[in-house]
Protein backbone atom coordinates (compact mmCIF):
# COMPACT_ATOMS: atom_id res chain seq x y z
CA UNK A 1 0.00 0.00 0.00
CA UNK A 2 2.89 2.34 0.67
CA UNK A 3 4.11 1.90 -2.90
CA UNK A 4 0.66 2.66 -4.23
CA UNK A 5 0.46 5.85 -2.23
CA UNK A 6 3.93 6.88 -3.33
CA UNK A 7 3.15 6.39 -7.01
CA UNK A 8 -0.31 7.92 -6.86
CA UNK A 9 0.11 11.14 -4.94
CA UNK A 10 2.74 13.37 -3.52
CA UNK A 11 3.19 14.07 0.17
CA UNK A 12 0.64 16.69 1.26
CA UNK A 13 1.64 19.53 3.56
CA UNK A 14 -0.16 22.21 5.50
CA UNK A 15 1.08 25.78 5.56
CA UNK A 16 2.85 25.22 8.84
CA UNK A 17 4.78 22.27 7.38
CA UNK A 18 5.76 24.06 4.19
CA UNK A 19 9.32 24.84 5.29
CA UNK A 20 10.01 21.52 6.99
CA UNK A 21 13.50 20.29 6.07
CA UNK A 22 12.49 16.67 6.68
CA UNK A 23 10.29 16.50 3.58
CA UNK A 24 11.89 16.68 0.12
CA UNK A 25 10.73 19.74 -1.79
CA UNK A 26 10.11 17.71 -4.95
CA UNK A 27 7.28 15.92 -3.15
CA UNK A 28 5.27 19.07 -2.52
CA UNK A 29 1.84 19.28 -4.14
CA UNK A 30 1.05 22.91 -4.92
CA UNK A 31 -2.69 22.22 -5.17
CA UNK A 32 -2.95 20.86 -1.63
CA UNK A 33 -0.30 23.21 -0.23
CA UNK A 34 -1.88 26.44 -1.43
CA UNK A 35 -5.60 25.68 -1.89
CA UNK A 36 -6.27 23.30 1.04
CA UNK A 37 -4.44 25.14 3.81
CA UNK A 38 -5.48 24.08 7.31
CA UNK A 39 -5.01 26.74 9.96
CA UNK A 40 -7.71 26.00 12.52
CA UNK A 41 -7.73 29.40 14.17
CA UNK A 42 -10.06 30.13 17.07
CA UNK A 43 -12.58 32.94 17.09
CA UNK A 44 -10.89 36.09 18.36
CA UNK A 45 -13.77 37.02 20.69
CA UNK A 46 -13.75 33.57 22.41
CA UNK A 47 -10.12 32.47 21.94
CA UNK A 48 -10.08 29.97 24.80
CA UNK A 49 -13.50 28.37 24.37
CA UNK A 50 -13.11 24.84 22.90
CA UNK A 51 -16.40 24.90 20.97
CA UNK A 52 -15.24 27.84 18.86
CA UNK A 53 -12.59 25.82 17.07
CA UNK A 54 -12.18 25.12 13.39
CA UNK A 55 -14.93 22.47 13.30
CA UNK A 56 -17.32 25.40 12.85
CA UNK A 57 -15.42 26.43 9.71
CA UNK A 58 -15.83 22.84 8.55
CA UNK A 59 -19.56 23.07 9.28
CA UNK A 60 -19.83 26.23 7.16
CA UNK A 61 -18.06 24.55 4.23
CA UNK A 62 -20.22 21.42 4.53
CA UNK A 63 -23.42 23.45 4.68
CA UNK A 64 -22.47 25.40 1.57
CA UNK A 65 -21.59 22.18 -0.27
CA UNK A 66 -24.73 20.25 0.73
CA UNK A 67 -27.40 22.90 1.23
CA UNK A 68 -27.30 24.50 -2.20
CA UNK A 69 -29.62 26.03 -4.80
CA UNK A 70 -30.56 22.53 -5.97
CA UNK A 71 -33.21 22.56 -3.23
CA UNK A 72 -35.33 24.71 -5.54
CA UNK A 73 -35.80 21.62 -7.73
CA UNK A 74 -37.15 19.47 -4.87
CA UNK A 75 -40.85 20.28 -5.49
CA UNK A 76 -40.30 19.14 -9.09
CA UNK A 77 -38.83 15.87 -7.78
CA UNK A 78 -41.79 15.49 -5.43
CA UNK A 79 -44.13 15.90 -8.40
CA UNK A 80 -42.41 13.00 -10.16
CA UNK A 81 -42.67 10.83 -7.03
CA UNK A 82 -45.92 11.83 -5.35
CA UNK A 83 -46.43 12.60 -1.68
CA UNK A 84 -45.45 9.30 -0.07
CA UNK A 85 -42.60 8.39 -2.41
CA UNK A 86 -41.17 11.91 -2.32
CA UNK A 87 -41.06 12.20 1.47
CA UNK A 88 -39.69 8.66 1.88
CA UNK A 89 -36.94 9.19 -0.72
CA UNK A 90 -36.01 12.58 0.75
CA UNK A 91 -35.72 11.00 4.22
CA UNK A 92 -33.76 7.92 3.12
CA UNK A 93 -31.32 10.01 1.06
CA UNK A 94 -30.64 12.20 4.09
CA UNK A 95 -30.01 9.24 6.38
CA UNK A 96 -27.76 7.43 3.90
CA UNK A 97 -25.65 10.50 3.04
CA UNK A 98 -25.18 11.45 6.70
CA UNK A 99 -24.06 7.88 7.33
CA UNK A 100 -21.75 7.78 4.29
CA UNK A 101 -20.10 11.12 5.08
CA UNK A 102 -19.39 9.83 8.59
CA UNK A 103 -17.81 6.73 7.08
CA UNK A 104 -15.53 8.89 4.93
CA UNK A 105 -14.56 10.92 7.97
CA UNK A 106 -13.77 7.79 9.98
CA UNK A 107 -11.57 6.40 7.21
CA UNK A 108 -9.76 9.74 6.89
CA UNK A 109 -9.18 9.94 10.65
CA UNK A 110 -7.92 6.35 10.73
CA UNK A 111 -5.38 6.96 7.97
CA UNK A 112 -4.32 10.26 9.52
CA UNK A 113 -3.55 8.47 12.80
CA UNK A 114 -1.37 6.05 10.81
CA UNK A 115 0.60 9.03 9.46
CA UNK A 116 -1.03 9.14 6.03
CA UNK A 117 -3.32 12.15 5.99
CA UNK A 118 -5.37 12.13 2.77
CA UNK A 119 -6.47 15.54 1.55
CA UNK A 120 -8.73 14.70 -1.38
CA UNK A 121 -10.99 12.00 -2.83
CA UNK A 122 -8.31 11.07 -5.33
CA UNK A 123 -5.82 10.33 -2.55
CA UNK A 124 -8.33 8.07 -0.80
CA UNK A 125 -9.06 6.10 -3.96
CA UNK A 126 -5.37 5.77 -4.81
CA UNK A 127 -4.37 4.58 -1.35
CA UNK A 128 -7.34 2.28 -0.74
CA UNK A 129 -8.26 0.93 -4.18
CA UNK A 130 -5.17 1.58 -6.27
CA UNK A 131 -3.84 4.37 -8.53
CA UNK A 132 -6.03 3.45 -11.50
CA UNK A 133 -9.22 4.00 -9.51
CA UNK A 134 -8.07 7.41 -8.36
CA UNK A 135 -6.83 8.65 -11.73
CA UNK A 136 -9.41 7.20 -14.11
CA UNK A 137 -12.57 6.82 -12.01
CA UNK A 138 -12.71 9.13 -9.00
CA UNK A 139 -10.95 12.12 -10.58
CA UNK A 140 -13.36 12.35 -13.57
CA UNK A 141 -16.41 11.79 -11.35
CA UNK A 142 -15.41 14.43 -8.83
CA UNK A 143 -14.42 16.91 -11.51
CA UNK A 144 -17.76 16.36 -13.26
CA UNK A 145 -19.70 16.85 -10.04
CA UNK A 146 -17.84 19.94 -8.85
CA UNK A 147 -17.47 21.67 -12.19
CA UNK A 148 -21.04 20.73 -13.12
CA UNK A 149 -22.20 22.33 -9.86
CA UNK A 150 -20.36 25.53 -10.80
CA UNK A 151 -22.13 25.52 -14.19
CA UNK A 152 -25.51 24.94 -12.52
CA UNK A 153 -24.82 27.76 -10.03
CA UNK A 154 -23.89 30.20 -12.80
CA UNK A 155 -27.05 29.26 -14.70
CA UNK A 156 -29.29 29.68 -11.64
CA UNK A 157 -27.68 33.04 -10.91
CA UNK A 158 -28.47 34.14 -14.46
CA UNK A 159 -32.08 33.03 -14.02
CA UNK A 160 -32.34 35.00 -10.77
CA UNK A 161 -30.90 38.13 -12.38
CA UNK A 162 -33.32 37.77 -15.29
CA UNK A 163 -36.24 37.33 -12.87
CA UNK A 164 -35.32 40.56 -11.08
CA UNK A 165 -34.96 42.35 -14.44
CA UNK A 166 -38.40 41.21 -15.67
CA UNK A 167 -40.05 42.28 -12.43
CA UNK A 168 -39.02 45.86 -13.16
CA UNK A 169 -39.25 45.68 -16.94
CA UNK A 170 -41.77 43.08 -18.03
CA UNK A 171 -41.25 43.83 -21.73
CA UNK A 172 -37.45 43.82 -21.46
CA UNK A 173 -35.53 42.33 -24.35
CA UNK A 174 -32.45 41.09 -22.53
CA UNK A 175 -32.11 37.31 -22.74
CA UNK A 176 -30.95 34.71 -20.22
CA UNK A 177 -27.48 34.23 -21.69
CA UNK A 178 -26.73 37.93 -21.15
CA UNK A 179 -27.46 37.64 -17.43
CA UNK A 180 -25.37 34.46 -17.24
CA UNK A 181 -22.46 36.38 -18.75
CA UNK A 182 -22.92 39.24 -16.25
CA UNK A 183 -22.68 36.83 -13.32
CA UNK A 184 -19.75 35.06 -14.96
CA UNK A 185 -17.92 38.40 -15.03
CA UNK A 186 -18.38 38.75 -11.28
CA UNK A 187 -17.12 35.20 -10.76
CA UNK A 188 -13.97 36.01 -12.76
CA UNK A 189 -12.96 38.34 -9.93
CA UNK A 190 -14.10 36.26 -6.96
CA UNK A 191 -12.51 33.06 -8.28
CA UNK A 192 -9.08 34.53 -7.55
CA UNK A 193 -9.46 34.02 -3.77
CA UNK A 194 -6.23 32.21 -2.87
CA UNK A 195 -7.48 29.23 -0.86
CA UNK A 196 -10.41 27.38 0.68
CA UNK A 197 -9.53 28.93 4.04
CA UNK A 198 -10.57 32.39 2.80
CA UNK A 199 -14.15 31.17 2.28
CA UNK A 200 -14.88 30.17 5.88
CA UNK A 201 -16.80 33.29 6.94
CA UNK A 202 -18.24 33.79 3.47
CA UNK A 203 -19.69 30.29 3.81
CA UNK A 204 -21.14 31.23 7.21
CA UNK A 205 -22.98 34.07 5.46
CA UNK A 206 -23.95 31.58 2.74
CA UNK A 207 -25.60 29.34 5.36
CA UNK A 208 -27.61 32.30 6.64
CA UNK A 209 -28.66 33.30 3.13
CA UNK A 210 -29.74 29.74 2.37
CA UNK A 211 -32.00 29.56 5.40
CA UNK A 212 -33.39 33.00 4.48
CA UNK A 213 -34.30 32.26 0.86
CA UNK A 214 -35.63 28.83 1.81
CA UNK A 215 -37.89 30.58 4.32
CA UNK A 216 -38.96 33.00 1.56
CA UNK A 217 -39.72 30.13 -0.81
CA UNK A 218 -41.69 28.27 1.84
CA UNK A 219 -43.62 31.35 2.96
CA UNK A 220 -44.32 32.33 -0.64
CA UNK A 221 -45.63 28.87 -1.53
CA UNK A 222 -47.92 28.83 1.51
CA UNK A 223 -49.18 32.34 0.74
CA UNK A 224 -49.90 31.50 -2.90
CA UNK A 225 -51.74 28.31 -1.94
CA UNK A 226 -54.03 30.27 0.41
CA UNK A 227 -54.57 33.24 -1.93
CA UNK A 228 -57.32 33.87 -4.45
CA UNK A 229 -54.75 33.80 -7.25
CA UNK A 230 -53.64 30.27 -6.46
CA UNK A 231 -53.11 28.41 -9.75
CA UNK A 232 -55.06 25.18 -10.30
CA UNK A 233 -53.12 22.14 -9.19
CA UNK A 234 -53.30 18.38 -9.29
CA UNK A 235 -51.26 15.86 -7.31
CA UNK A 236 -51.88 12.97 -9.70
CA UNK A 237 -49.01 11.73 -11.84
CA UNK A 238 -48.99 13.27 -15.31
CA UNK A 239 -47.38 10.18 -16.88
CA UNK A 240 -47.95 6.44 -16.83
CA UNK A 241 -46.10 3.26 -17.69
CA UNK A 242 -42.48 3.63 -18.83
CA UNK A 243 -42.59 7.42 -18.62
CA UNK A 244 -43.68 7.18 -15.00
CA UNK A 245 -40.84 4.77 -14.14
CA UNK A 246 -38.19 6.91 -15.83
CA UNK A 247 -39.60 10.00 -14.11
CA UNK A 248 -39.16 8.37 -10.71
CA UNK A 249 -35.52 7.57 -11.43
CA UNK A 250 -34.96 11.15 -12.56
CA UNK A 251 -36.42 12.27 -9.23
CA UNK A 252 -34.01 9.97 -7.36
CA UNK A 253 -31.10 11.55 -9.23
CA UNK A 254 -32.32 15.06 -8.37
CA UNK A 255 -32.71 14.25 -4.66
CA UNK A 256 -29.30 12.55 -4.63
CA UNK A 257 -27.73 15.67 -6.11
CA UNK A 258 -29.46 17.87 -3.55
CA UNK A 259 -27.81 15.94 -0.72
CA UNK A 260 -24.62 15.46 -2.71
CA UNK A 261 -21.28 16.75 -1.53
CA UNK A 262 -18.40 15.06 -3.31
CA UNK A 263 -15.73 17.12 -1.54
CA UNK A 264 -15.83 15.75 2.03
CA UNK A 265 -12.08 14.89 2.06
CA UNK A 266 -11.18 18.36 0.77
CA UNK A 267 -13.32 19.96 3.48
CA UNK A 268 -11.86 17.75 6.20
CA UNK A 269 -8.41 18.74 4.92
CA UNK A 270 -9.10 22.33 6.02
CA UNK A 271 -9.19 21.16 9.66
CA UNK A 272 -6.05 21.58 11.70
CA UNK A 273 -4.87 18.42 13.52
CA UNK A 274 -6.05 16.80 15.68
CA UNK A 275 -9.15 16.28 13.54
CA UNK A 276 -10.88 13.57 15.59
CA UNK A 277 -14.55 14.37 16.18
CA UNK A 278 -14.53 17.74 14.43
CA UNK A 279 -16.09 16.46 11.22
CA UNK A 280 -19.02 14.89 13.06
CA UNK A 281 -19.82 18.21 14.73
CA UNK A 282 -19.62 19.95 11.38
CA UNK A 283 -21.99 17.40 9.87
CA UNK A 284 -24.50 17.95 12.68
CA UNK A 285 -24.53 21.68 11.90
CA UNK A 286 -24.85 20.95 8.19
CA UNK A 287 -27.73 18.52 8.49
CA UNK A 288 -29.62 20.73 10.92
CA UNK A 289 -29.74 23.30 8.12
CA UNK A 290 -30.48 20.61 5.52
CA UNK A 291 -33.48 19.16 7.37
CA UNK A 292 -34.88 22.63 8.00
CA UNK A 293 -34.60 23.80 4.40
CA UNK A 294 -35.03 20.65 2.29
CA UNK A 295 -38.31 19.47 3.75
CA UNK A 296 -39.86 22.93 4.06
CA UNK A 297 -39.15 23.85 0.43
CA UNK A 298 -40.05 20.42 -1.00
CA UNK A 299 -43.34 20.00 0.87
CA UNK A 300 -44.60 23.60 0.62
CA UNK A 301 -43.65 23.90 -3.07
CA UNK A 302 -45.35 20.64 -4.05
CA UNK A 303 -48.39 21.49 -1.90
CA UNK A 304 -48.79 24.86 -3.63
CA UNK A 305 -48.19 23.84 -7.25
CA UNK A 306 -48.71 20.07 -7.43
CA UNK A 307 -47.59 18.37 -10.61
CA UNK A 308 -47.07 21.79 -12.22
CA UNK A 309 -43.96 22.37 -10.09
CA UNK A 310 -41.10 23.48 -12.31
CA UNK A 311 -37.39 22.65 -12.18
CA UNK A 312 -36.87 25.93 -10.29
CA UNK A 313 -39.91 26.39 -8.05
CA UNK A 314 -39.54 30.18 -8.05
CA UNK A 315 -40.57 30.12 -11.70
CA UNK A 316 -44.01 29.04 -10.44
CA UNK A 317 -44.28 32.35 -8.59
CA UNK A 318 -44.90 34.11 -11.91
CA UNK A 319 -47.77 33.00 -14.17
CA UNK A 320 -48.17 34.47 -17.67
CA UNK A 321 -45.82 37.29 -16.73
CA UNK A 322 -47.86 38.21 -13.64
CA UNK A 323 -46.22 37.78 -10.21
CA UNK A 324 -48.26 35.94 -7.60
CA UNK A 325 -46.33 37.64 -4.78
CA UNK A 326 -45.49 41.31 -4.13
CA UNK A 327 -42.60 42.55 -6.24
CA UNK A 328 -40.41 43.38 -3.25
CA UNK A 329 -40.79 39.83 -1.95
CA UNK A 330 -39.71 38.22 -5.22
CA UNK A 331 -36.78 40.63 -5.55
CA UNK A 332 -35.65 39.84 -2.00
CA UNK A 333 -35.87 36.08 -2.60
CA UNK A 334 -33.84 36.29 -5.80
CA UNK A 335 -31.23 38.56 -4.21
CA UNK A 336 -30.80 36.10 -1.33
CA UNK A 337 -30.36 33.29 -3.87
CA UNK A 338 -27.69 35.30 -5.66
CA UNK A 339 -25.87 35.95 -2.39
CA UNK A 340 -25.98 32.22 -1.65
CA UNK A 341 -24.90 31.11 -5.11
CA UNK A 342 -21.62 33.05 -5.01
CA UNK A 343 -20.09 31.09 -2.06
CA UNK A 344 -21.61 27.85 -3.37
CA UNK A 345 -19.94 28.25 -6.76
CA UNK A 346 -16.63 29.25 -5.13
CA UNK A 347 -16.74 26.21 -2.84
CA UNK A 348 -17.26 23.76 -5.70
CA UNK A 349 -14.55 25.51 -7.68
CA UNK A 350 -11.89 24.51 -5.12
CA UNK A 351 -11.24 20.93 -6.38
CA UNK A 352 -10.75 22.39 -9.87
CA UNK A 353 -8.31 24.89 -8.38
CA UNK A 354 -6.42 22.05 -6.68
CA UNK A 355 -5.98 20.28 -10.04
CA UNK A 356 -4.96 23.49 -11.82
CA UNK A 357 -2.39 24.49 -9.21
CA UNK A 358 -1.04 20.95 -8.94
CA UNK A 359 -0.42 21.09 -12.70
CA UNK A 360 0.71 24.65 -13.36
CA UNK A 361 2.03 26.10 -10.07
CA UNK A 362 5.51 25.61 -8.59
CA UNK A 363 5.32 24.67 -4.88
CA UNK A 364 8.95 25.73 -4.41
CA UNK A 365 7.97 29.35 -5.06
CA UNK A 366 5.85 31.60 -2.87
CA UNK A 367 2.08 31.39 -3.23
CA UNK A 368 1.88 35.02 -4.36
CA UNK A 369 5.07 35.12 -6.40
CA UNK A 370 4.78 36.24 -10.03
CA UNK A 371 5.68 32.70 -11.19
CA UNK A 372 2.62 31.30 -9.40
CA UNK A 373 0.22 34.26 -9.53
CA UNK A 374 0.05 34.47 -13.32
CA UNK A 375 -0.85 30.80 -13.99
CA UNK A 376 -3.38 30.96 -11.16
CA UNK A 377 -5.11 34.02 -12.63
CA UNK A 378 -5.03 32.71 -16.21
CA UNK A 379 -6.33 29.20 -15.58
CA UNK A 380 -8.88 30.09 -12.92
CA UNK A 381 -10.25 32.75 -15.25
CA UNK A 382 -10.34 30.25 -18.10
CA UNK A 383 -12.30 27.75 -16.00
CA UNK A 384 -14.91 30.43 -15.20
CA UNK A 385 -15.17 31.47 -18.85
CA UNK A 386 -15.82 27.87 -19.93
CA UNK A 387 -18.39 27.33 -17.13
CA UNK A 388 -20.19 30.54 -18.11
CA UNK A 389 -20.26 29.55 -21.78
CA UNK A 390 -21.71 26.11 -20.97
CA UNK A 391 -24.33 27.60 -18.63
CA UNK A 392 -25.44 30.03 -21.35
CA UNK A 393 -25.53 27.30 -23.99
CA UNK A 394 -27.40 24.68 -21.92
CA UNK A 395 -29.98 26.46 -19.74
CA UNK A 396 -31.76 23.32 -18.53
CA UNK A 397 -31.47 23.54 -14.74
CA UNK A 398 -33.62 20.49 -13.89
CA UNK A 399 -31.72 18.26 -16.30
CA UNK A 400 -28.36 19.55 -15.07
CA UNK A 401 -29.26 18.64 -11.48
CA UNK A 402 -30.36 15.14 -12.52
CA UNK A 403 -27.21 14.73 -14.62
CA UNK A 404 -24.97 15.44 -11.64
CA UNK A 405 -26.93 13.01 -9.49
CA UNK A 406 -26.91 10.07 -11.87
CA UNK A 407 -23.30 10.25 -13.03
CA UNK A 408 -21.44 11.72 -10.04
CA UNK A 409 -23.32 12.15 -6.76
CA UNK A 410 -24.56 8.59 -6.37
CA UNK A 411 -21.14 6.97 -7.05
CA UNK A 412 -19.21 9.46 -4.87
CA UNK A 413 -21.66 9.82 -1.99
CA UNK A 414 -23.59 6.53 -1.89
CA UNK A 415 -21.18 3.88 -3.24
CA UNK A 416 -17.50 4.75 -2.67
CA UNK A 417 -17.81 5.60 1.07
CA UNK A 418 -19.14 2.10 1.72
CA UNK A 419 -16.38 0.52 -0.35
CA UNK A 420 -13.67 2.64 1.31
CA UNK A 421 -14.84 1.62 4.80
CA UNK A 422 -15.14 -2.11 4.02
CA UNK A 423 -11.75 -2.25 2.29
CA UNK A 424 -10.00 -0.21 5.02
CA UNK A 425 -11.40 -1.91 8.12
CA UNK A 426 -12.34 -5.28 6.58
CA UNK A 427 -15.37 -5.92 8.85
CA UNK A 428 -16.41 -9.54 9.17
CA UNK A 429 -19.10 -10.75 6.79
CA UNK A 430 -21.01 -11.79 9.88
CA UNK A 431 -21.39 -8.18 11.07
CA UNK A 432 -24.33 -5.91 10.33
CA UNK A 433 -22.12 -3.03 9.18
CA UNK A 434 -20.62 -5.13 6.38
CA UNK A 435 -24.01 -6.06 4.96
CA UNK A 436 -25.45 -2.57 5.45
CA UNK A 437 -22.53 -1.05 3.53
CA UNK A 438 -22.63 -3.73 0.84
CA UNK A 439 -26.41 -3.43 0.39
CA UNK A 440 -26.27 0.36 0.09
CA UNK A 441 -23.45 0.13 -2.45
CA UNK A 442 -25.24 -2.47 -4.60
CA UNK A 443 -28.62 -0.72 -4.55
CA UNK A 444 -26.99 2.66 -5.27
CA UNK A 445 -25.09 1.18 -8.20
CA UNK A 446 -28.32 -0.08 -9.72
CA UNK A 447 -30.04 3.27 -9.15
CA UNK A 448 -27.12 5.12 -10.72
CA UNK A 449 -27.17 2.98 -13.86
CA UNK A 450 -30.94 3.16 -14.32
CA UNK A 451 -30.95 6.86 -13.47
CA UNK A 452 -28.31 7.51 -16.11
CA UNK A 453 -30.45 5.79 -18.75
CA UNK A 454 -33.54 7.73 -17.62
CA UNK A 455 -31.62 10.99 -17.73
CA UNK A 456 -30.26 10.46 -21.23
CA UNK A 457 -33.81 9.69 -22.36
CA UNK A 458 -35.13 12.87 -20.71
CA UNK A 459 -32.41 15.02 -22.28
CA UNK A 460 -33.31 13.61 -25.71
CA UNK A 461 -36.95 14.52 -25.11
CA UNK A 462 -36.06 18.02 -23.89
CA UNK A 463 -33.79 18.58 -26.87
CA UNK A 464 -36.88 18.64 -29.07
CA UNK A 465 -38.17 21.77 -27.35
CA UNK A 466 -34.95 23.56 -26.36
CA UNK A 467 -32.17 25.10 -28.38
CA UNK A 468 -28.71 26.35 -27.54
CA UNK A 469 -28.73 29.69 -25.72
CA UNK A 470 -32.48 29.29 -25.08
CA UNK A 471 -34.12 32.20 -23.33
CA UNK A 472 -35.94 30.15 -20.68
Amino acid sequence: MANVAENCTETQLTADEENSAEVPRKELDAGALFVLKSRGKTFSFFPHTPIFRSWLHCGYHLSTAVVGPEILSLPFAMALFGWVGGVVCLTLAGLVTFYSYNLISIVLEHNAQLGNRQLCFRDMACDILGPGWGRFFVDPLQFGLCYGSVIADVLLAGQSLKAIYLLYKADGRMELYQFVIIFGGLMLILAQMPSFHYLRYINLACLIFNVAYSACTTAGSIHIEDSRNAPPKDYRATTTGVDRVFGIFNAISIISTTYGNGIVPEIQATLAPPIKGKMFKGLLLCYAAAILTFFSVAISGYWAFGNKSQGNVLQNFIVNGQPLMPMWFLVMANVLILLHIIPSALTYLQPTNVVLERTFVDPNKGQFSFRNAMPRIIFRSLSIVVATLLAAMLPFFGDLVALLGAFSCIPLDFILPMVFYNVTFKPSKKTIIFWVNTSIAIISTMLSLIGAVALVRQIVLDAKTYRLFSNV
